[in-house]
């Protein structure tokens, strides 16, 4: 039977005229799909299914939300728990209790939690946070990493010409959209990422008037930047000498690379923590977390924060089930998705040996990203701006599609290896790419 998606196409064309570009973001549309995106009907497992019957391999998992695959039977019982007892009461409940008294066993930094809905919120939460307990304007934002589509946070997010970014001493602020406050960016100051001189050159020259220092703790929205060894340490040692606060943004890394994220793999202390995506499971749950100190200055909206929908309540269900299946067996889970994405980036590095292909994939534990590149390793922003053929990696993600395997076609994301996964969707995975490459897929 040969492989079609007429019936995607169909619901595009009928999408488009009721919803911009087809959907309701811009990652799932054509400028990453190309003329029409895939319309995917359900999920199961390791598995999703589009309304042409097609089956794939699922590699994307909802940009990493679903730690445990699509549908699973304690998430979907969790769920139905809730909704069941009310969708939503916007009072005090017990399970907000429940899972923050888990998220506080998970993660040492979390003396205090305070639930939002998404990524986006909990970063703008603890930025306004941040400036109401130092009583300062200023922050530190990275060269190429994203934390939400907040006015203050949208400069250098996505790649640019390399011969538009400026100096690495001076860098020239991009905003990423149209309509932003023309002041937004006024007090956020962009630094390269994994160079510890330039964020004490920053401070240095904006001395006593930073809050805040925010980062990924992996780059995760250039395909996969991990941090140079100490460098993550040493930004906590700049913050801590200058009174600013340390902002570790785990709304990737959370739930999936340790069960304390990456501030138990780095061993670090942030002030504040930001958590999403894996957190709920699939529904819409974020918190930021800190401090006790620093994050009481809540209290009674003396920094306001607001929201009928905080604390989801069939999201936290979800949540629950999520952090106590992660728990088990003394957190089996992570030791089996490290397990699976080691294997998956080995063989992948493998076939691009075998197949004469100028490519690497940057991984830590069960995050990855296959870079085209003829570069040993990619360090930061400017470089994934220079060195990487983005469109290469576009045009042999879409090809691996008719072969059953769903990998995001951006690549600046990344792909993620999850419970559901197993060996034998990774060697599936590269006799895929292998194919695609001798055939020359991603070419052209």
């Amino acid at each position: 039977m040969s492989y079609s998606t007429d019936t995607s196409k169909a619901l595009f064309d009928r999408s488009s005229k009721v919803l911009v570009e087809g959907g309701s973001s811009p990652s799932r549309g054509p400028a990453n799909y190309g003329g029409y995106p895939l319309f995917i009907e359900r999920g199961q497992g390791a598995h999703v299914f589009d309304a042409d019957g097609n089956q794939y391999l699922d590699w994307m998992m909802a940009y990493g939300a679903l730690p445990h695959g699509h549908a699973h039977p304690r998430i979907v019982d969790a769920v139905s728990e809730g909704a069941k007892t009310s969708t939503l009461v916007a009072a005090a409940t017990e399970i907000e209790v429940e899972v923050a008294e888990l998220i506080q066993r998970m993660v040492p930094s979390a003396e205090r939690v305070r639930f939002a809905n998404t990524g986006t919120e909990a970063t703008m939460a603890a930025i306004r946070l941040a400036r109401g307990y130092t009583g300062r304007q200023k922050f530190i934002k990275f060269e190429g990493h994203y934390h939400g589509w907040y006015d203050d946070f949208l400069v250098n997010a996505h790649p640019h010409p390399v011969t538009s970014l400026g100096h690495r001493h001076d860098p020239v602020k991009i905003a990423d959209s149209s309509g932003l406050n023309h002041r937004a960016l006024d007090d956020t100051i962009l630094v390269p990422w994994n160079d510890l001189s330039a964020a004490e050159r920053a401070l240095e020259n904006n001395k006593g008037q930073v809050a805040a220092i925010i980062t990924e703790g992996i780059m995760a929205n250039m395909g996969v930047i991990p941090p140079r060894q100490g460098y993550l340490e040493g930004l906590r040692e700049l913050a801590r000498t200058n009174n600013a606060l340390f902002i570790l943004d785990e709304t990737v890394t959370g739930f999936r690379i340790a069960a304390g994220g990456c501030q138990q793999h780095y061993q670090l202390d942030p002030d504040i923590s930001t958590f999403g995506k894996a957190l709920g499971s699939g529904l819409p749950v974020a918190a930021f977390v800190g401090r006790a100190e620093i994050m009481e200055a809540l209290a009674w909206g003396g920094v306001l924060h607001y929201g009928t929908q905080n604390a989801s309540r069939i999201g936290l269900f979800a949540a629950r089930a999520n952090l106590q299946m992660l728990a088990e067996d003394n957190f089996a889970a992570f030791r089996h998705t490290w397990k699976i994405g080691e294997a998956l980036v080995a063989g992948l590095q493998s076939v691009f040996q075998e197949t004469k292909t100028p490519a690497i994939v940057q991984s830590v534990g069960p995050m990855l990203q296959i870079l085209f590149t003829e570069q040993p390793q990619i360090h930061d922003y400017r470089e994934f701006c220079a060195f990487v053929d983005r469109g290469r990696y576009q045009r042999f993600a879409r090809a691996l599609f008719p072969h059953g395997i769903y990998m995001t076609p951006a690549s600046g994301l990344h792909s993620v290896a999850t419970l559901v996964h197993t060996q034998e969707h990774v060697e599936a995975t590269l006799v895929a790419a292998r194919k695609v490459l001798r055939d020359g897929g991603s070419s052209g």
